[in-house]
């Protein structure tokens, strides 16, 4: 870990200081363009590159093409089953760090999606506010999955199959 945060930064926050180092590359998998343009916008600013996917096979070539610093999957990615695709990303990228985002608010939906690899959990609806400080979270902290609107208590372990 370098140090560097991502930061406040809207409604009121503090900005992220133009002079730290942005992060190198996040991929956004999102099937939804309209969503999807609007975080990427927020993710540019944290991020030199932000590579956008619509779709599972995209999401996984590019994940182990590219090596990304983190991944922000929507849980409605693929129709056949999201926690599947998020099981497969963590095969082949075991490291990457992975922020699922989704409109389900249910505790059973959050805990299935750190069951299957995800190392934090935001709301679709609190984007704006929870995804950039989610992504430093698990930089930060690289055993414990966040579910952004909890208080961390380190006590979830993630289990990857």
């Amino acid at each position: 870990m370098d140090g560097t945060r991502l930061g406040e930064k809207l409604h009121g926050r503090e900005m992220r200081p133009m002079t730290e180092r942005l992060l190198r590359c996040v991929l956004l998998a999102d099937r939804h363009h309209g969503l999807a343009e609007g975080v990427r916008g927020m993710l540019e600013t944290a991020f030199q590159t932000v590579v956008m996917v619509a779709d599972e096979a995209s999401l996984l070539e590019a994940a182990v093409r590219l090596r990304p610093d983190a991944a922000v999957l929507d849980l409605s990615l693929s129709k056949a089953g999201s926690l599947e695709c998020l099981r497969a990303l963590r095969l082949r990228c075991p490291d990457l760090r992975v922020v699922v985002v989704s409109v389900h608010d249910e505790q059973s939906v959050r805990l299935a999606a750190v069951n299957a690899g995800a190392d934090a959990f935001v709301l679709k609806r609190a984007i704006a506010t929870d995804l950039l400080p989610a992504i430093d979270r698990v930089r930060e902290n690289r055993d414990a999955p966040a579910l952004a609107d909890e208080p961390r208590k380190g006590n979830h372990q993630r289990t990857r199959n």
